[in-house]
């Protein structure tokens, strides 16, 4: 055997990589000074000193002197995360070191000259998880000092590294990238300089080299060298016979389910450190073989196992960081797959314009009474979080729409059931409400993961590597957490209450039943997306501004809201009073139509986040006291009333009995919130033989948060406005406006449809486009937000319209030109559903203003409806004396009835072309503006609706009072006729066109000849 102290793994890590970098720095220096200073603005001599990129990745030979001397690097890297696993005993402190290791890879060997965006989330990444490295190997170290101050400088010093690069980046300012580079190496020196500390913990350990006989390999470990404990060849002198003891005795406490944490007969329990932790960080369960046995040695805090063959299991105490995350990232697949079915179902009775049978696959969630049945129980809770992971987020890989949601389905059954059976089974109120605790940051993380992609979760069966999705990735993840969840959660079967929780009778379980859906829908309703309470208060734009909060960047204050909620239940529990009052304050300014804006953000919607959230640790736990299957069924039954009473309030015209909730989405919410704190009242809590949670717990919880929120505020910053929006063609004075009818942003095949139609109007170059059937800001639609992603990558502005408290199916604006006003308006609907519209007037060209609506119309179903509503918008339309273009959806024909009062003398409008006879919903209209050219393109397979687009010239008042009603006289110009580029729709649509989009009905677009270009 060779034995080593493994001090000398820091000092080799130190030599591997300072050699590294100094090496590229001095090569680099040497030959190619110049060229390594120069950076996107300025040479030598404003620029003196290289950055660290520039030195490591730019040029040959230091770029590969670095990389080499880095991969030496990596062996004693390794070491050094083994080291620390082996001081810290924390599994989370090596996975954090290893996901850091990779980080650094990323960055070091994808060079920003390679890919700067992937070099520099690489860096981030790597920054960002120092955090929780140093924390991690600081907190078991008995050499505090020196690495404390090497972290706070190292965090420090990122302060001046991003006001140089904003001073070189932004301001364009001489030498600041040098300064930059300053900082940019201190970095470095400091975070090798943290590693090399780690010399005096690593004292205490030796390397052991050794050639195992029985095998002929060499067998390489660590081994604890601290003299002062006793030596393990001592320990070997137990007796067989105790071994089997010990061991027996834990197999016995193991199975009675009784205290894993066992002392063996004669032995006292060592209490843990932490007067209030009712649990020990990990402990080992034995498992024995017929010839040999393996034998545990206890010394203090080190734990050596001696043997030739066995297994140990390590149970990780419900206050380490492994519980809280495994069950957070379980928690966040649960309402992934609760929130994608809703969404999938919607699919179908919006293709079949009526009940399709498939919503039955909703009632998959009742599969809770599946626990009755003999074994389910068993199965569910070792096997359910692995179905739930593969069946759950695979379910992306069945093609066919029908049977990916079926799929979905049984997963969304298996979810239920799953969480159910953990709920249930926890044996204290302690590790109930430490489990609330948990399943509360994981809605959270699911929230600011759909906030992170523009309020898409990219595990949904809806989306896939076509359209964002991430659905490999959180495979692999869950995957591998659904292996260990079983394990960790054994710890819901320690240390049950000594005392036996009185049931509550049946009137109370059914009020608490009831309670609990109830709880459960209002997550779901309003909670499951940070836009979601914004647009219950958004009313437009007017010129001081946004009418109320845009999703960027509040939607980030939303996500800060969940988890300050969950953060600050600790000071409620048990204070069911608090939330319940808080709840009843906040429904009533959601539910109110007066209330809007702000006030209705703030004291409704984010009043309304903390009180639901503070609900449910004490559901929870009154759950868990009822403890029946049949019970968790009732409150999914009540959920999945609420959520068909959530639809019926919009009363599309195809709904049986539409009209006994039509738009009282505010007696629905009233309802809700009455079940919710009427449960939350009744009976008692359960609270018998409940211990205290850990101080260790909330400590770990707070940094989860405070991980949590300083990730909210990088997302944002990744999701801010792009550019300035710019029109496409302004040498022209051109608009180019088109209408289309987006099917929710669901296409023909079940897939999110958002990028397929950025990728169009931006094809077709679109300065203003109307969207209908919009208004995805609901459970059936996935609580999604269209113009998040769209409105970004096209750089425009975005005006939601009616938000989902409206009762309509929603319209939205998206323009190249600044929104100075918006006015939202619902049409007259007495009999069917409400008809929304949105006024806007842009600031165009010269700072000319122009008005445009866009308008969906009521369904054929209701003359009487679409009659009124065509009055209004005439009047509406006729009220405006500036130039104005409708976008429209009027279902009627050409010349006949309803469409007499939109274009007429009252409205002022004219139509873009008299002449095409081939429509029924879709019309653009027009005054005051040069009619330029006219163009339908095919829907491809985004939705059942073609893109209507129209170009207009924009006219100064000497023009319009010049040429009077004659520009409405525009010639149709014969095929071949010149065209000024400006004024032509792309090319690339013409024939068979581009992804299933081509001109139709006339082959290709239709151009007109103005008076003033005869």
């Amino acid at each position: 055997m060779v034995t080593v102290n493994a001090s000398i793994v820091p000092v080799v890590h130190t030599i591997c990589a300072s050699s590294a970098f100094l090496a590229a720095l001095i090569v680099g220096w040497k030959l190619h000074f110049h060229k390594i200073v120069t950076n996107a603005h300025y040479t030598y001599p404003d620029e003196w000193f290289p950055s660290v990129s520039a030195t490591i990745g730019d040029r040959y030979p230091e770029r590969s002197i670095f990389q080499i001397l880095i991969a030496l690097t990596s062996f004693p890297r390794f070491l050094l995360l083994l080291g620390h696993y082996m001081i810290n005993k924390s599994l989370l402190c090596f996975l954090v070191g290893l996901a850091r290791t990779v980080s650094c890879g990323g960055w070091v060997y994808i060079t920003s000259t390679d890919d700067h965006d992937t070099h520099d989330v690489f860096m981030i990444a790597y920054i960002i998880l120092t955090l929780p490295w140093d924390l991690l190997v600081i907190r078991k170290s008995e050499f505090k000092t020196g690495k404390i101050a090497a972290m706070t400088a190292f965090f420090g010093t990122i302060v001046p590294l991003i006001y140089w690069y904003v001073q070189h980046q932004v301001h364009k300012r001489a030498g600041a990238y040098s300064v930059y580079a300053y900082f940019e190496w201190s970095l470095i020196i400091l975070d090798i300089a943290f590693d090399a500390l780690a010399y005096h913990d690593f004292k205490k350990l030796s390397l052991n080299l050794e050639l195992t006989s029985d095998i002929g390999n060499w067998f390489f470990m660590f081994k604890n060298k601290d003299s002062s404990k006793p030596a393990a060849a001592n320990a070997l002198k137990k007796t067989v016979d105790e071994e089997v003891r010990d061991i027996s005795y834990a197999q016995e406490c193991t199975q009675d389910s009784i205290d894993l944490d066992y002392a063996p007969p004669g032995e006292e329990d060592v209490d843990d450190n932490d007067s209030d932790s009712f649990a020990d960080e990990s402990m080992g369960l034995l498992q024995s073989d017929e010839a040999e046995l393996k034998i545990m040695i206890q010394e203090e805090d080190d734990i050596i196992y001696l043997a030739d063959n066995g297994s140990a299991i390590r149970v990780p105490a419900q206050d380490s960081f492994a519980y809280i995350l495994v069950n957070l990232l379980n928690s966040m697949l649960f309402w992934t797959l609760v929130t994608s079915l809703l969404c999938m179902v919607w699919y179908f009775p919006l293709w079949y314009m009526g009940i399709s049978g498939y919503e039955a696959s909703i009632f998959a969630f009742v599969s809770p009474f599946l626990l009755y049945l003999p074994c389910v129980p068993m199965i569910s809770g070792v096997y359910g979080p692995l179905f739930t992971a593969l069946v759950g987020i695979g379910a992306y890989l069945v093609p066919q729409p029908e049977s990916r949601l079926l799929t979905a389905s049984l997963a969304g059954g298996i979810t239920a059931l799953t969480f159910t059976n953990t709920l249930k089974d926890i044996s204290n109120q302690a590790s109930t409400h430490m489990f609330a605790i948990t399943w509360v940051l994981g809605l959270a993380t699911s929230v600011i993961l759909k906030m992170a992609f523009f309020s898409n979760n990219p595990l949904w069966p809806i989306l896939n590597e076509e359209n964002g999705g991430w659905n490999k990735t959180g495979l692999a993840v869950m995957t591998l957490v659904a292996v260990f969840t079983p394990s960790v959660n054994a710890v819901h079967y320690q240390n049950p209450d000594t005392q036996v929780n009185e049931k509550p009778c049946f009137a109370k379980k059914l009020t608490i039943s009831a309670g609990f859906g109830a709880l459960i829908f209002s997550i779901h309703q309003l909670l499951t997306d940070a836009s979601t309470i914004i647009y219950w208060s958004w009313e437009g734009w007017d010129t001081n501004g946004s009418q109320g909060p845009l999703t960027w960047p509040y939607s980030s204050l939303t996500c800060a809201g969940l988890v300050l909620a969950c953060l600050s239940t600790k000071y409620i529990l048990g204070k069911p009073a608090i939330p319940s009052l808080i709840l009843c304050l906040s429904t009533c300014v959601l539910a109110s139509n007066s209330i809007t804006g702000w006030t209705k953000y703030i004291f409704g919607g984010l009043v309304y986040v903390f009180g639901t959230i503070w609900m449910v640790p004490l559901y929870f736990s009154k759950m868990n006291v009822i403890k029946s299957p049949g019970a968790f069924s009732f409150a999914f039954v009540v959920y999945l009333i609420l959520v068909l009473a959530h639809v019926w309030t919009v009363a599309y015209a195809f709904v049986p009995f539409g009209w006994v909730l039509r738009e009282r989405i505010g007696v629905v919410l009233s309802l809700t919130t009455s079940m919710i704190v009427a449960g939350g009242l009744s009976g008692a809590e359960g609270t018998s033989g409940t211990r205290k949670i850990s101080k260790k717990f909330w400590t770990r919880i707070y940094f989860v948060g405070f991980v949590m929120l300083a990730s909210i505020g990088g997302i944002t910053y990744n999701l801010a406005p792009t550019g300035v929006p710019t029109p496409y063609n302004i040498e022209d004075n051109v608009i180019t406006a088109g209408i289309w009818t987006i099917h929710f942003g669901l296409d023909n095949d079940l897939w999110s449809s958002e990028q397929k139609m950025i990728d169009l109007i931006r094809d077709m170059e679109l300065d203003v486009v109307g969207l209908l059937e919009t208004d995805t800001q609901r459970i059936t639609m996935g609580n999604r937000d269209l113009t998040s992603k769209m409105a970004h990558d096209l750089e425009m502005y975005a005006d939601f319209g009616p938000g989902p408290n409206k009762h309509t199916w929603g319209c939205v604006l998206l323009s190249k030109f600044p929104i100075i006003n918006s006015t939202h308006h619902l049409m007259p609907s007495p009999v069917g559903e409400l008809a929304p519209a949105i006024h806007a007037t842009l600031k165009t060209y010269d700072d000319i203003l122009v008005d445009v609506f866009v308008f969906h119309g009521g369904q054929e179903e209701d003359e009487e409806d679409r009659r009124l509503q065509s009055e209004e918008m005439a009047r509406l339309m006729g009220n405006t004396d500036r130039p104005t273009i409708l976008l429209s959806y009027l279902v009627t024909d050409p010349h006949e009835g309803n469409y007499n009062n939109y274009v007429s003398e009252k409205s002022g409008m004219h139509d873009i072309d008299p002449d095409d006879d081939d429509r029924w919903c879709q019309y653009i209209l027009y005054k005051k503006l040069g009619r330029s050219g006219y163009a339908r393109v095919s829907r491809g397979s985004v939705t059942d609706t073609e893109l209507q687009v129209g170009k207009f010239r924009v006219l100064d008042n000497e023009e319009l009072a010049a040429y009077g009603d004659s520009i409405y006289d525009a010639t149709l110009l014969e095929d071949g006729a010149e065209i000024s580029e400006g004024l032509k729709f792309p090319d690339k649509f013409k024939g068979e066109g581009e992804r299933g989009h081509y001109y139709h009905v006339f082959d290709e677009p239709r151009y007109y000849q103005t008076p003033w270009e005869v």
